[in-house]
């Protein structure tokens, strides 16, 4: 069986600049999603969303727009706001499981409110003609909360639902719970995307194995963590390339460029790539020195020095 890759999105990571260089110089991802839009109680999107989604940022990838809210207006105008770039699907965020996200009731906090769930995607499906697919959590305080929501996606043509096989409360803790998510694919009727901890070959095979029927997966941290997984489980292949410092460090000197450029200042491409390192420090050797060096560095200059030293050493 093929299989499709897609690149869960991360908030403050994924964006069209990462995007772009990740798929220059890894590939293996199949589709993109974008970092969620949000509306902040008014119909207007901001700048930075709209540069993200806009097609000359993203004309070599297949991206898809993502929303989160938990209200029909809101959904309805970024339909149509997304609809003038060419997009025809937008995917709907019930899978966000910060604390200030779902406390608000979005995200995985929206999932236990069926009716509001019902009443969007009534909307949605008679006022638009965009398709709609899911990211969702299992929950928020359970996993069995998304099982009273498939009765209701069954009533209109979702996409697909990927599914993170996780509670929101988890955040990122603890293991993903397979035999919750085995429970999704028992109940729902709908196309299911797998996503959660695929961080290796090895990890992916064995859940490939534990779900021989998903054919489309998520992968989110892990993408970050190791860029060439996704390449390297399409090749089935543990083996890295030999110059994989070299294509590593090519790709982080482009997306340090792109962001020093557009955050102008110090302080905050500084905070831009330690967020960045806290998940690239796992391809190192010893990943905990890999990442103190980079917190040691204060300013550009010296950062820089720390990168270099970072990939000659591994």
């Amino acid at each position: 069986m093929s299989i499709t890759l897609l690149s869960s999105p991360l908030q403050g990571f994924t964006d069209f600049r990462f995007r772009n260089a990740f798929h220059k110089h890894f590939g293996g991802i199949d589709t993109f999603y974008s970092p969620y839009i949000k509306l902040n109680g008014k119909l207007v999107v901001k700048g930075s969303y709209e540069r993200d989604i806009l097609p000359e940022n993203n004309s070599t990838l297949e991206v898809i727009p993502q929303i989160i809210t938990n209200d029909a207006e809101e959904f309805l105008f970024v339909a149509k706001y997304v609809q003038q770039f060419g997009y025809k699907e937008l995917n709907w965020n019930l899978g966000c499981p910060y604390p200030m996200v779902a406390k608000c009731g979005m995200g995985s906090g929206l999932i236990k409110n069926t009716d509001q769930i019902e009443h969007i995607l009534k909307r949605v499906h008679n006022e638009t003609d965009i398709i709609v697919s899911m990211k969702m959590r299992m929950g928020y305080e359970n996993p069995t909360e998304i099982l009273d929501v498939f009765p209701i996606l069954e009533q209109y043509p979702i996409k697909n639902i990927a599914i993170h096989a996780r509670i929101g409360k988890q955040l990122y803790k603890g293991g993903v719970d397979l035999d919750s998510f085995q429970k999704c694919l028992d109940t729902s009727k709908q196309k299911i995307y797998y996503n959660g901890d695929i961080t290796s070959v090895a990890k992916f095979k064995e859940l490939q194995e534990r779900f021989p029927s998903i054919d489309h997966w998520m992968i989110g941290r892990g993408l970050i963590a190791d860029p060439f997984l996704p390449s390297m489980i399409k090749n089935d292949t543990t083996e890295y390339p030999k110059n994989r410092l070299e294509i590593f460090e090519a790709f982080h000197d482009e997306i340090y460029r792109e962001y020093d450029a557009y955050l102008q200042g110090p302080t905050p491409i500084r905070m831009k790539m330690l967020g960045f390192w806290e998940y690239f420090s796992e391809s190192f050797s010893n990943p905990q020195k890999t990442f103190k060096k980079i917190k040691k560095a204060g300013n550009s200059k010296n950062y820089e020095t720390a990168v270099k030293e970072i990939f000659k050493n591994g």
